[in-house]
């Protein structure tokens, strides 16, 4: 233990008085290289055209004509037969159901023909106009882009590497020394 003690004190008295001296040293360069690094260079090309396109309006009203009086007689006279038959009793059954289908058909073709001229559509109506269509497409071409220079140079036999933007003759290297 007491060796260990004076081992620490020995150690740390010698780190205390340690010095170093620090200068810088300028190293020859004995080759730059030019760096490029390979790259695709997109440009966008605009084409644009007019293209004649389909346009359709809708005008005014027109009315519809329909010829569906029989269908709506028929469903008159079988809505009349059938409420007629209901309220008609004994003899007067049969008479209440043929009048109730007589007087159904006929409300029936009577609505039909009210609601004859009664709707209306919208006409359509289709003109052809010149429209400006565009798309966007890429033109790529492979570039060199230019990085900058690696100069080398050697100090005491290990290689130095600075990377700059021009050609140096002389690389800077701090050196430290301690004692």
């Amino acid at each position: 233990m007491k060796r260990l003690i004076i081992t620490a004190a020995l150690f740390s008295t010698v780190t205390l008085f340690a010095e170093s001296i620090q200068y810088t040293a300028y190293v020859k360069v004995t080759s730059s290289i030019a760096e490029y690094e390979n790259a695709i260079e997109s440009t966008p090309i605009k084409e644009c055209w007019n293209e004649r396109v389909p346009v359709t309006y809708y005008t005014g009203s027109q009315a519809v004509h329909r010829n569906d009086n029989t269908a709506a007689a028929v469903i008159g006279g079988v809505a009349g037969g059938v409420l007629g038959h209901q309220i008609g009793k004994g003899r007067g059954k049969d008479v209440a159901t043929i009048g109730g289908a007589i007087l159904g058909t006929l409300a029936g073709q009577n609505m039909a023909s009210q609601n004859q001229y009664g709707s209306t559509q919208r006409v359509p109506h289709t003109e052809y106009e010149m429209r400006r269509r565009c798309t966007t497409r890429y033109s790529e071409r492979r570039v060199r882009n230019f990085i900058g220079y690696k100069n080398i140079g050697y100090y005491k036999g290990k290689k130095i590497v600075k990377y700059s933007d021009r050609k140096l003759t002389k690389i800077p290297v701090t050196v430290t020394i301690s004692y």
